[in-house]
């Protein structure tokens, strides 16, 4: 199962195995992770799972469709050009080693 890596905003990180075909979010929310949110549920309608996606590993993803990005204008915290929403992003084998930064606040 692939890891992805999740960095609270002070800096704690957790890594946990995510199996591939389920999203960031679900990882997150599976596992306990606090700072994400989902009050959708994943379908991209709130940007309550809004993550950055470190910079070390943001090339191990496809770019942002339009109704991702134009979700990620409503985010409450500030977007950056490494903001996602961790429910559009599906886990594959290729995300093995994702690191994404949880912001100070969802909502």
């Amino acid at each position: 199962m692939p890891n992805i890596t999740y960095v609270t905003v002070d800096g704690a990180a957790r890594s946990v195995e995510v199996p591939a075909g389920t999203s960031v979010m679900r990882g997150a929310t599976s596992n306990d992770i606090d700072g994400i949110v989902a009050q959708c549920g994943g379908n991209a309608q709130c940007a309550t799972c809004h993550v950055y996606v470190d910079e070390a590993t943001i090339d191990k993803l496809e770019p942002a469709q339009p109704n991702e990005d134009d979700m990620l204008d409503f985010t409450a915290c500030q977007r950056r050009p490494n903001s996602r929403l961790s429910c559009q992003l599906k886990v594959t084998s290729a995300l093995d080693g994702l690191i994404v930064h949880l912001p100070e606040r969802q909502n």
